[in-house]
């Protein structure tokens, strides 16, 4: 009897609890939504409404310190080392930096040298990991780590697996159709296994009397005891295309590599060794019509053909020793040619009958010929006596590598292994500008193929008519076709070993196009491979990242069939000079092979008795650092004897002629056609140009140009654009201040500097593409410095803060253009983005890491800085400036004055939307704002507050420039923001005091009217308007952990504000809806969301059921952790919404979204 009332009591609880439950869910079902809603709006706030934010400052300082601390203390206040700055050491690839030695640099040496070797600064906030913005969660970190967890076993799981066993299958007790042992309801069901189960055991110290603050810290010891370490990582990875939160930090810039091969020379032989045979590699591209690489060269003769020159050479260098090179593609193609020529010392006779003892004899005629080889032996040892110094060419040959990297079988090759080598603005989803190719390219890959090792026995002889690259990329053309004409011609027997393989990613001992170690490089007496510089086939948009600076000279031609006299062997010397002087040759030139690293004079090879040789020769320069308006390629022509006679010189001199180096401040490059002077130069030759005709100098041909030459630089201190080259000069000419300056033909004085330098800045949008993005940084870097440090000449200040702020729209949108293709999900371009995260610095500063915080060696920025300033300011006298028109002056006394007194009696309210004044900035009634009077002070301008102001009072041209790339601006602006607080030590100020009300004001006018953009161009541009939610959802987030919070969460107001009034006559309110949605995601992924949203506010938690184990902690996380309030009938209050701000802004979103009964407009 007393266990059927038992069960009964149970039966009934059960029965009871339910019908209560449905009773009251239809008592909540049978009201219309309308009453419910009117009925809830009594006591909580509608949902249209956005909740007036408190003071979040004043509430922090008036908030009484906690009298103990607990666990969630973290989640309640702000840590004070939330912002903090890095420097990442900058990545070195080599052992040595390699930048010049030179003691005297000018401005622009001085510059690159600066930007290639500092370090990366960073402002970084350290908690910024925990939100879900640059979370590392992925969907494939959460699979590795999910491998790891151990298998989750509970009780039901356990009592199941042990009825589940194999013993007891076969139990009646245990099988769900047996009536007869168990009752048939579930109340019954449950007593019976209540009853069968075993005894619990006693809990004597039950009814002890214990602290709640022991029982807190038991129970969280508890907690702790069995908690896995991932657990979250069970949950499911958010999609990366959906998680519009979700961030990635850029790369840092690196040097652009493409798909890397490593040649092998290991052995070359012909059927007789009679002299010395020197090699040489490069890779051309038949389709592009072009030389992709710079010359490798290579020596396999044995020791003994080495001591045939030993009368020549000295101690070669074991950088000239190399026998395998690492060639770089960006541009794979089918099409690409390692092409290999031979070349021997010079001797008496043309190419063919150089040629025709390696035709016509063998190695198994040896004996016969014992008397034949001896006699070639003996005259090449004499001519490499008397002719060492000289070469010939010889034969060639080509491997077509698409035919190598085929047979050699890719099946094993990685897809992804050539993104390693790649900078971070291309390792995207889209393709880079370098990894677009052709339809045919597709095919075709360098990288991740089986190594494959050569043996190439047909070589072809040179013939001497047919020596420029035109010839041989015809010669190309027709290897590939199945009826070749070069299978006519009679071929050199000889064997190259060549292995190819794919370069690995760390190469030892290898050599950088500079000479310099690579790491890791671990003996330096290592025989070492070379990296070979790449000529791309086409544009490559990539920084420069290290010093380089090398020159490449390429004699083509020379026309001396009008010289009379036996002027035939000819070869053309090039030499380096410093001066006119002979011994002012400087020692750049880079050596070939077995012989010194370099040299002060290089020759071409010379073609036996041709009148008009044509070259191929490369000859590799390395630039001094400092090249001034002396230093000049001089080319020295001369007639080589190879047989010997009585009083006959070994070369004799037959023609002159230079190339000056600098003209007019830049690098002179590209092809040449120069006359050839007879005589010897005269003094002060060299500031002029050969085609001057010079008093007293005979020239052949009558002074006409018959020696063809082209120079080419690849430099990343010479920009080789006339826009950004004129641009560099005048402002180091500001830096430096040299004046009087000559440019060009004109000379520049103070007075007219200034307007050279405006039109400099608005050319800067019609520099070329590729120069522009390779000296991007520096670019960026003057711009900067212009804006910040405005010039001072003839005492006066010249303001172009508003030239430089369009420039620099302009440079971003050239950018951005050329690296459409490499950009990220949200559109930003990976090389813009790495420059303000990692390269971007206030000028003048250098922040110093060691021992606290950095201090400041040269202060920024003013904080007394006037919103305008004048173009020409003059030092005795100032003016008032408009800050909608910097330029223009405004008199004293005049309205605008009248208005700013009144206003300054005022407080501007700035909780309120500020764009939708009329006197905010560009409105009808827009105060104009003035400088105060310039009196000695520093003219140094902060960047952040300079960038808002020439924003806010842009032109419609340049706005539509800066909005398309407004994450550009705002993420430079947050960096300079962070920067000036760290560096100026401003951290521990309040966060009013830390910015200027002008520049807030700029901050509001800004927001509102990019806010006001998002809206009004969400129906005709669809995407820009998406980019710039985001942009500016993002802007505000970083806003919160800079400026003051409740000025932030007013700018958020008064923005949603105006998407609501929009939504009132929207057509498609849903898409405005889910931008809105969009920008509450972002801002409310804040990795202090919990503390922004203030859980210690002074409202009642609800009374503990059991007081005596109620917690402290749980009374303080109340007012967070009960946030959801989503439905129309649980609304929250007001003070609690003005203390959780931001919960107010997630709540209006999902409201509309999961309850559309709560209005009837949806």
């Amino acid at each position: 009897m007393a266990a059927a009332e038992r069960r009964a009591f149970a039966h009934k609880i059960n029965r009871t609890v339910a019908a209560e439950v449905r009773k009251q869910v239809s008592r909540e079902r049978s009201g219309s939504p309308h009453s419910s809603r009117r009925c809830s709006s009594s006591l909580g706030v509608p949902l249209t409404e956005v909740v007036e934010p408190l003071d979040f400052e004043d509430v922090l300082l008036s908030r009484p310190p906690d009298a103990e601390p607990g666990p969630l203390r973290d989640l309640v206040e702000f840590p004070v080392d939330d912002l903090e700055l890095l420097l990442q050491p900058r990545e070195c690839r080599t052992t040595e930096p390699g930048i010049p030695e030179d003691g005297k640099l000018d401005a622009q040496v001085r510059a690159a040298v600066e930007m290639y070797t500092e370090d990366w600064i960073i402002t970084h906030r350290r908690y910024q990991h925990l939100s879900a913005v640059y979370s590392p969660i992925t969907a494939e970190t959460q699979r590795e780590r999910q491998k790891g967890l151990t298998r989750q076993v509970f009780e039901q799981d356990a009592s199941g697996d042990e009825r589940s066993g194999p013993e007891d299958s076969d139990d009646p007790r245990h099988s769900s159709g047996s009536p007869d042992d168990t009752p048939r309801s579930s109340g019954a069901s449950g007593i019976f296994d209540l009853r069968n189960l075993a005894a619990d055991s006693l809990l004597p110290s039950l009814l002890e009397r214990a602290a709640p603050e022991d029982v807190d810290r038991r129970n969280e010891a508890l907690r702790r005891q069995h908690r896995p370490r991932a657990l979250l990582t069970l949950y499911p990875a958010p999609d990366e295309d959906e998680a519009v939160e979700r961030c990635s930090r850029p790369e840092p810039p690196r040097e652009h590599f493409g798909q890397r091969i490593l040649v092998k020379c290991l052995s070359l032989k012909f059927e007789i060794e009679i002299e010395p045979i020197f090699g040489i590699l490069a890779l051309y591209d038949v389709r592009e019509k072009k030389k992709i690489s710079e010359n490798f060269y290579f020596d396999l003769n044995s020791e003994s053909m080495k001591g045939l020159l030993r009368a020549h050479g000295t101690h070669p260098a074991i950088s000239t020793l190399a026998r395998s090179a690492i060639f770089s593609v960006t541009y794979p193609s089918p099409d690409i040619f390692l092409v290999i020529k031979l070349e021997k010392v010079l001797q008496q006779g043309d190419i063919s009958e150089c040629c025709e003892p390696y035709m016509v004899m063998k190695e198994a005629d040896t004996a016969k010929n014992k008397e034949k080889l001896e006699k070639l032996r003996l005259a090449a040892e004499q001519f490499c006596t008397r002719l060492g110094r000289y070469r010939m060419p010889f034969a060639w040959t080509a491997v077509h590598l698409a035919n190598i990297v085929s047979s050699a079988g890719q099946s094993d090759r990685d897809s992804d292994s050539e993104g390693e080598r790649r900078p971070a603005w291309t390792d995207r989803r889209r393709r880079g500008p370098q990894d677009r190719t052709s339809s045919g390219d597709d095919t075709c890959s360098f990288s991740g193929f089986r190594p494959a090792t050569l043996t190439v026995t047909n070589f072809f002889k040179q013939e001497a008519e047919r020596l420029s690259d035109e010839d041989l990329f015809k010669f190309l053309a027709d290897m590939r076709r199945p009826t070749s004409l070069l299978r006519r011609l009679r071929p050199v027997t000889a064997q190259l070993k060549i292995d190819i393989s794919p370069a690995p990613e760390n190469p030892h001992f290898c050599l950088s196009p500079e000479l310099l170690h690579v790491k890791p490089y671990p003996d330096p007496r290592g025989r070492p491979t070379k990296e070979i510089l790449e000529f791309p086939a086409r544009e490559v948009y990539a920084p420069h990242t290290s010093y380089r600076n090398l020159l490449y000279v390429y004699p083509h031609s020379l026309n001396f069939s009008s010289r009379q006299g036996s002027v035939r062997n000819l070869t053309v010397r090039v030499q380096y000079m410093a001066g006119e002087d002979p011994s002012q040759a400087l020692p750049v030139i880079f050596g070939k092979s077995s012989c010194s690293e370099f040299t002060r004079e290089a020759f071409t090879p010379v073609v036996y008795h041709n009148k008009s040789p044509e070259f191929y020769e490369e000859f590799k320069l390395r630039l001094p650092a400092c090249v001034t308006e002396n230093h000049h390629l001089l080319f020295t022509f001369y007639h080589v004897s190879c047989q010997p006679r009585p009083g006959t010189a070994l070369e004799t001199p037959v023609g002159f002629t230079w190339i000056p180096l600098l003209q007019h401040g830049r690098l002179r490059t590209g092809p040449f056609c120069l006359p050839v002077s007879v005589d010897q130069p005269p003094p002060s030759y060299s500031v002029l140009t050969p085609d001057v005709a010079l008093p007293g100098m005979r020239w052949v041909d009558g002074h006409k140009g018959v020696f063809s030459v082209e120079l080419t630089a690849v430099s990343s201190v010479h920009p080789q654009d006339p826009h950004l080259d004129k641009f560099f000069t005048l402002v180091h000419v500001l830096e430096e201040g040299a004046f009087p300056f000559r440019l060009k033909d004109a000379v520049l004085s103070e007075g007219t500097v200034e307007q050279e330098l405006r039109a400099s800045l608005a050319a800067l949008r019609l520099a070329s593409p590729e120069p522009l993005v390779a000296f991007s940084h520096h670019v960026l870097d003057k711009l900067v410095r212009l804006v910040v440090r405005p010039p001072v000449i003839g005492g006066q200040i010249v303001n172009l803060g508003r030239g430089a702020f369009e420039a620099m729209a302009h440079v971003v949108s050239l950018v951005h253009r050329s690296l459409e293709a490499a950009q990220d999900a949200r559109g930003h371009c990976p090389l813009l983005a790495a420059y303000v995260y990692y390269a971007f610095r206030l000028p003048g500063t250098e922040p110093s890491l060691m021992g606290g915080a950095p201090p400041v060696t040269v202060q920024p920025a003013t904080l007394a800085r006037g919103p305008g300033r004048p173009a020409s300011l003059y030092l005795a006298r100032s003016k008032s400036i408009s800050s909608s028109n910097p330029d223009l002056a405004v008199a004293p006394g005049s309205v605008d004055d009248e208005v700013s007194r009144i206003l300054a009696t005022k407080g501007i309210d700035r909780s309120h939307s500020w764009v939708n004044s009329a006197y905010a900035p560009g409105g009808s009634k827009a105060v104009l704002r003035r400088a105060p009077p310039y009196c000695g002070a520093d003219p140094r301008q902060l960047l952040h507050e300079e960038l808002a102001l020439q924003w806010v009072v842009s032109g419609s041209a340049v706005r539509e420039a800066v909005l398309q790339h407004a994450w550009f601006f705002f993420q430079l602006m947050v960096k300079s923001m962070a920067l000036h607080l760290l560096l100026g030590q401003r951290l521990d100020t309040p966060r009013k005091l830390r910015f200027p009300g002008r520049f807030l004001d700029d901050i509001a006018a800004l927001v509102g009217s990019v806010g006001l953009e998002v809206i009004t161009r969400i129906h005709k541009d669809a995407e820009l308007a998406e980019r710039l939610n985001a942009s500016l959802a993002f802007f505000l987030s970083d806003l919160l952990s800079l400026v003051d919070r409740g000025f932030v969460f007013s700018l958020v107001r008064a923005h949603y504000k105006q998407v609501a009034t929009r939504l009132q006559s929207a057509p498609n309110p849903a898409v405005l809806l889910t931008l809105r949605m969009d920008f509450t995601r972002i801002l409310c992924n804040h990795e202090h969301y919990v503390t922004l949203n203030l859980p210690c506010c002074p409202l009642s938690p609800p009374a503990s059921p059991s007081p005596s184990v109620s917690s402290t902690t749980s009374q303080v996380g109340w007012p967070h952790f009960c946030l959801p309030f989503l439905t129309y009938d649980l609304l929250p209050s007001a003070p609690f919404l003005r203390y959780s701000h931001l919960c107010s802004f997630q709540r209006r979103p999902l409201s509309r979204g999961l309850t559309p009964y709560a209005d009837p407009s949806l």
